[in-house]
């Protein structure tokens, strides 16, 4: 099963515009979404957020990064969609083409990465969060520039990306409220505990 008749549109368009300079540049952008280079970056963001004491940020970015290519990889085999045809395809890949990994993976780092930023830096972080957003963006369309895949596929990957980091997002925000509501209560308790002695 390969792209739908907008990703050909697409692919068609590309290759109306590719160059042999602009070839080798997106190549050597496109490694920086690669798996490697997301796991350093994850592996350094961890590092750095349980030197500052943010263990549940820590849990956030590797949970979420972790199950996350456990998902993508599972959707990989589930849809097994056949990439762009060789003659046009770029880079040589031995994976199904749905979602695109590159994509995913790099919304979900993206995302979790932002969502501990804020929570440490609060507003100052907007400016990396952008830098971040970008990252992403370039990455993803890199994919499609040399036709590693569909434009759907990275589309599809960004929007589960999202997703799968918002999960993430979310429920460490609830857990630590829930651990702030019971050390108050906590604290309480010890207070009366304190006045009738």
């Amino acid at each position: 099963m390969g792209g739908d008749p907008l990703d050909q549109v697409v692919l068609d368009w590309i290759l109306s515009w590719r160059t042999p300079w602009v070839d080798d540049l997106v190549e050597v952008i496109t490694h920086f979404g690669d798996t490697v280079v997301a796991g350093v970056i994850t592996v350094a963001v961890v590092v750095a957020l349980r030197v500052r004491g943010r263990s549940v940020d820590a849990v956030m970015v590797a949970g979420a990064m972790i199950s996350g290519y456990l998902l993508m990889s599972g959707l990989k085999l589930v849809f097994a969609r056949g990439r762009p045809p060789r003659p046009d395809r770029l880079v040589d890949e031995i994976t199904h083409s749905f979602p695109s990994g590159h994509a995913m993976m790099s919304a979900i780092l993206v995302c979790v990465v932002g969502a501990a930023l804020v929570r440490v830096m609060g507003r100052r972080s907007a400016v990396l969060f952008v830098g971040l957003a970008l990252w992403t963006l370039v990455i993803g369309l890199s994919r499609v520039y040399l036709a590693a895949h569909w434009l759907t596929d990275v589309m599809a990957g960004w929007a589960l990306g999202v997703a799968w980091a918002a999960l993430w997002i979310r429920g460490t925000a609830r857990y630590t409220r829930r651990r702030e509501v019971a050390r108050v209560r906590a604290a309480a308790v010890v207070r009366r505990s304190d006045d009738t002695q």
